[in-house]
């Protein structure tokens, strides 16, 4: 059975995720950081369905404890599906934003998918087959106000996923991106009026996590084998 790391995996899409892969036949190492028993919920959820799952908690900012981590779960044996979706914004107008904040986003959206995904690169590279899907956004692709650390740190994840892309393409390892724009969840709710997302969005709706574990899932599959170093945007129609 291949495994899958999916980071961030007990938010809203990172369940979704999670419970996708597990259902195509992954064993999945579901990441938390701050809420390990929000992790450990969609491991029972998995199971419950027949799945294979499992924990593991680090922060991605700390590469010492990335590494370490990842050490003990390569004892047995190489991760050959991981999705990066660890993330976080803290959105203020570039004009007042704190030196703290620039540098946290980037921290966690751009520095956390190294240390995450380089000491996992020569184990898959030796079965000579992975998947990476990096969770992006429509920041890094159109900006926002409010994020130009958020886009930032999206946007280098861009030019990472394609540069990857292409070191890993004769070894059977695709590289991509997703890039969602409004999809349903907590977050979004407390941000996103009904009305606003009508105004913003042609499919006039938000998307699912569902449909971005859809998508990502499609990615992690046979069929996606000559899919590699693209962005994707999954956003209903923005363009």
């Amino acid at each position: 059975m291949k495994r899958a790391l999916v980071t961030g995996g007990s938010g809203d899409i990172g369940r979704a995720i999670s419970q996708r892969l597990a259902r195509d036949g992954f064993h999945v190492i579901v990441h938390a950081r701050q809420h390990p028993e929000r992790a450990a919920e969609v491991v029972d959820a998995i199971r419950t369905e027949g799945g294979s799952a499992e924990t593991a908690t680090f922060d991605v900012v700390d590469a010492d404890q990335t590494g370490r981590v990842l050490v003990e779960l390569l004892e047995t044996g190489p991760i050959q599906v991981l999705v990066n979706n660890a993330g976080i914004h803290d959105d203020a107008p570039m004009a007042g934003m704190s030196s703290a904040q620039w540098r946290r986003v980037i921290d966690v959206c751009l520095h956390g998918f190294f240390n995450v995904t380089q000491p996992l690169l020569l184990p898959m590279m030796a079965t000579r087959w992975g998947r990476i899907v990096n969770i992006s956004s429509l920041a890094g692709v159109t900006g926002n106000r409010g994020q130009a650390n958020y886009a930032a740190a999206k946007a280098g994840l861009h030019g990472a996923t394609r540069a990857l892309a292409l070191e890993l393409a004769s070894r059977g390892i695709t590289v991509n991106a997703v890039a969602p724009g409004i999809v349903a969840g907590s977050a979004t709710a407390a941000t996103f009026d009904p009305a606003t997302i009508k105004t913003l969005v042609p499919m006039r709706r938000a998307g699912t996590p569902a449909e971005v574990a859809d998508l990502v899932g499609f990615l992690a599959s046979e069929q996606a084998a000559y899919l590699t170093g693209q962005i994707i945007g999954l956003n209903g129609g923005v363009v």
